[in-house]
């Protein structure tokens, strides 16, 4: 089987960035969201991004043309009959992404692969929710999706053999490294990201260090790109309280506990950059003030 149309699900932060280096490296897209207006707006977000590339002579005005051009916006889940692989990239709720899951798996061809770029939540729990449980895995792209190299692949029980070699070469068309997880709570890299991410929050939380000084202990102190609050609000800090939610329940320990500080920032609505506010606060540019 050959992958040339893929559908996302979600045209926000992560669903606008799936269908990007989807487009980038050559696929039809088929973009949804809730509605199409929706959909027009994450492929505008995506025209956007692609015309700083030409201003900064990355990309010529011809090829962000035609990547833009490959990409259809729709109404929803019902239009990706014609796909070959579709991607769930919704909310990181278990209720929403079954019901999504669902409805593609009604719309799409028999035969046709869908994934789902959860998280946390399980694959196996979200395979058996289908008609096509061997056709369903994980394609957990990290945040932004542009940028980042990581996708990981995540088999549920029920995934093939054949479906994970699909995914992964599809992946690696999209200039992905790949790493392979099996279905637990956190698969990979969340089970050891949050975690850390945590215990920074905690360290804030009983004043131990500021912000800023935790993040530029992390930095330079063992050579993270990032520090723990700059990503925390990068990522969004309610998907951050989501995972770790996930995790303390599912594995049973409480070192996966989520510090008080972090619930109460979310339940603020302080939830990072997408906001403007989390740990740190941000102007209109999403650029960090002092």
């Amino acid at each position: 089987m050959e992958i040339r149309t893929v559908g996302v699900l979600g045209a926000g932060q992560m669903g606008s960035g799936i269908a990007q280096v989807a487009a980038a490296a050559g696929f039809g897209v088929v973009l949804a969201d809730a509605a199409i207006e929706l959909a027009k707006k994450g492929r505008a977000k995506i025209d956007a991004i692609v015309g700083k590339q030409v201003d900064k002579g990355k990309m010529t005005a011809e090829s962000r043309a035609a990547l833009v051009a490959r990409i259809k916006p729709v109404a929803g889940p019902s239009d990706f009959n014609a796909c070959d692989l579709v991607i769930e990239a919704a909310s990181e709720n278990v209720e929403l992404k079954l019901e999504l899951i669902r409805a593609c798996d009604e719309a799409m061809k028999p035969g046709a692969i869908l994934a789902s770029n959860t998280s946390s939540i399980s694959l196996t729990k979200l395979a058996s929710a289908t008609k096509r449980p061997e056709r369903v895995i994980g394609m957990h792209f990290m945040n932004p999706p542009p940028l980042m190299k990581l996708v990981e692949i995540v088999r549920a029980v029920q995934t093939s053999d054949e479906t994970a070699k699909i995914v992964i070469a599809c992946a690696e068309k999209m200039g992905k490294v790949t790493t392979t997880s099996h279905d637990a709570p956190g698969f990979l890299v969340n089970r050891i990201l949050i975690p850390m991410l945590c215990e920074a929050c905690f360290a804030l939380q009983e004043g131990v260090g500021t912000a800023a000084d935790i993040d530029t202990g992390a930095k330079l102190g063992l050579n993270h790109p990032m520090g723990p609050f700059e990503l925390a609000d990068l990522i969004g800090l309610d998907t951050v309280l989501a995972i770790a939610d996930v995790l303390h329940r599912d594995i049973g320990d409480d070192k996966y506990r989520a510090p008080t500080m972090l619930r109460n920032l979310v339940a603020a609505g302080w939830l990072g950059k997408k906001t403007g506010r989390g740990f740190y606060i941000y102007d209109a540019t999403g650029a960090k003030k002092a």
